[in-house]
C-alpha cells in the first residue's frame, strides 16, 4: 500500500469526504483526490496539516513508500515533528520563519562558495631502481586526489625507488612534481640518455651538469654532464621539497 493508498483509508475511516479534507488543509478536493491517486504529493505545509487532519503519525502514512519527500523519518525527526504539532499557531509559524531564514542562508552560501570537484594529478608507476624516479611520461599512471598532504602547486607525481636519496627521500616515498623552472640545490627529475633520475641539481659557469645523490655514501650515483660530452639531459620538473645544501656547500 501506497502513501496516496494511505491517505484514501485514513480518510474513509476517520469519515471525512474528500471535499470534507480539502477544506480542513485549505486545498482543492481535486489537490486532495491526486494525492489519493499518487498524480503529486503534499508541500510541506499541505503535509503538516494532513498529519494533524488525519489524526496519523508520519510513519504511518510513508511507512516504506515516502519517495517525494526523502526516506522516512527518523526518530529524532519524529520527535521534532511532535514538538511543532505541539506549538501554538504562533509557535509554528515562528518554527517555519526560521527555518526559511536557514534555508535561504544555505542557498546564498552555496551559490557563493560553490563545491567545487576535487583536482587530481597524474602518478606515474612506471618501476624504477637506485635513487631513479618513475615517470616514463605518456607510460600508465593513476590520479590521486590533490587533498591535505599535497602541494596545491603539484601537477604530477612519481614514486622513488633505491637509497641514492635517503634519508631525504626515503626508497618508496611518493615526490610532488611541478614544472617551475629549477634553480641551483633544486631536486628534480631528470632524463638522462633515456634514463630517469631523481636528482639535486647544480650548473656550475663553464656549463657542467652535476646531479647529485642527496646520500653522500652513495656519491657513486651521481651524475655529470659536461658540454663536450655528446650527453642528453631533460628535466621533467621540480622536486617540491626543501633540499639540503649541495654537496661541499653547507
Amino acid at each position: 500500500m501506497g502513501f496516496g493508498d494511505r491517505v484514501r483509508t485514513r480518510r474513509e475511516e476517520l469519515g471525512l469526504t474528500r471535499a470534507e479534507l480539502s477544506e480542513r488543509l485549505g486545498v482543492s478536493a481535486s489537490a486532495v483526490s491526486n494525492y489519493e491517486t499518487g498524480v503529486s504529493f503534499p508541500k510541506e505545509e499541505v503535509m503538516l496539516r494532513l498529519f494533524d487532519c488525519l489524526e496519523a503519525d508520519p510513519n504511518t502514512l510513508f511507512q516504506d513508500s515516502f519517495r517525494a519527500g526523502g526516506q522516512v523519518l527518523t526518530h529524532s525527526e519524529r520527535l521534532l515533528l511532535e514538538k511543532y504539532r505541539g506549538l501554538s499557531p504562533l509557535g509554528r509559524e515562528t518554527v517555519g520563519s526560521v527555518v526559511d531564514a536557514l534555508c535561504a542562508y544555505r542557498d546564498e552560501t552555496e551559490q557563493a562558495h560553490p563545491q567545487q570537484e576535487p583536482r587530481v594529478i597524474p602518478l606515474y608507476r612506471c618501476p624504477a631502481a637506485a635513487g631513479y624516479a618513475a615517470p616514463v611520461f605518456g607510460e600508465d599512471f593513476d590520479y590521486i586526489q590533490v587533498a591535505d598532504g599535497v602541494p596545491q602547486a603539484a601537477e604530477f607525481a612519481v614514486r622513488i625507488q633505491g637509497d641514492s636519496m635517503t634519508p631525504f627521500i626515503a626508497d618508496g616515498d611518493l615526490v610532488y612534481v611541478n614544472r617551475d623552472p629549477l634553480k641551483e640545490g633544486d631536486v628534480g627529475i631528470f632524463c638522462v640518455d633515456g634514463d630517469m633520475l631523481c636528482k639535486q641539481y647544480y650548473k656550475d659557469p663553464l656549463g657542467n651538469v652535476y646531479l647529485f645523490s642527496l646520500n653522500r655514501s652513495r656519491a657513486d650515483a651521481d651524475v655529470l654532464l659536461t658540454p663536450a660530452s655528446g650527453r642528453t639531459l631533460a628535466c621533467f620538473g621540480r622536486v617540491i621539497f626543501h633540499a639540503p645544501p649541495l654537496p661541499g656547500r653547507a
